[in-house]
């Protein structure tokens, strides 16, 4: 497939990163679909919407034209048949759960035109794990945005063993159409590129408050004005979710079995109170205020 192909995208999963990615696409002149199988999470997508676009025309980093445009390019559907039925490329941005996705991509098969590429947007599950649960796994793929997609440059495109050169190569071409900044990784690994080295941070941080070694507001502040981050670990895992943190956990204890990969007591603690970060108002910091 070549990127003039790709005229109409789908986006699985409302959610903070499906949403962001569907307006994005729809921005970049793309019909899009998005579809969740949770009504409120699409009304609060479509709100989010309503509300961002008019925000750009305000600051003007979009045209009212373009908005219009946008707004009439982008549909929110309970319905998979219909948000996949004329897609020639779906992102999938479900939670991090295999089997999960495992499912999803066995009705995208079925639902999708046979042409259409199939990416998730996982942010550690590779996707030959999700390849063989479809009959087209050549065309399956890891198209990995960062939180908030609307604003982060990097995607990673991850090239497994089963994934089709002209699959890879649409996928970094519409990533530059989407005004984004590819990387390719021509190996599959856990973690992928950037989230390997967030995991090895993370994971200092965590034994570092753990073992009483310094609070979390200090752990943060010696990567902000000591290594030039934008923010320290605990104030991004707020950022990006603790439950997202717990499940990856998880889902990789399920893996391996071992104990030294599940998730550590603290990030327990807060995902059980339900305290997942700014999303709740509540996390390793209080956004009460």
């Amino acid at each position: 497939m070549h990127i003039d192909e790709v005229r109409t995208i789908a986006v699985v999963g409302a959610g903070n990163m499906g949403h962001q990615i569907a307006t994005l696409c729809a921005i970049q002149g793309f019909r899009t679909f998005c579809t969740d199988v949770s009504a409120d999470a699409l009304a609060r997508a479509e709100a989010f919407v309503g509300g961002y676009l008019p925000g750009r025309v305000a600051k003007r980093k979009l045209s009212p034209e373009a908005a219009r445009q946008a707004f009439d390019n982008l549909r929110f559907t309970p319905s998979l048949a219909e948000a996949v039925g004329e897609a020639d490329y779906v992102i999938e941005a479900a939670v991090e759960v295999l089997e999960l996705k495992r499912g999803i991509f066995t009705q995208l098969d079925s639902l999708a035109p046979p042409h259409a590429v199939l990416a998730t947007n996982s942010s550690s599950i590779v996707s030959s794990r999700i390849a063989d649960a479809t009959r087209r796994p050549e065309k399956v793929v890891n198209l990995h945005f960062f939180n908030p997609a609307l604003v982060m440059k990097l995607v990673e495109v991850v090239q497994g063993p089963h994934v089709a050169e002209d699959t890879a190569q649409v996928s970094m071409d519409l990533c530059l159409r989407l005004d984004k900044t590819p990387v390719r990784l021509r190996k599959e690994v856990e973690g992928f590129l950037l989230n390997r080295i967030f995991f090895a941070i993370f994971h200092e941080a965590e034994w570092l408050l753990e073992s009483g070694v310094a609070s979390v507001e200090d752990i943060d502040k010696a990567c902000v004005f000591g290594a030039g981050h934008p923010m320290g670990p605990f104030r991004l895992m707020d950022l990006t979710g603790i439950d997202l943190a717990y499940t990856l956990a998880m889902e990789k204890f399920r893996r391996t079995g071992r104990r030294e990969d599940l998730p550590p007591p603290s990030v327990v603690e807060h995902y059980v109170r339900g305290e997942f970060g700014r999303k709740t108002g509540k996390g390793w910091y209080d956004y009460g205020d």
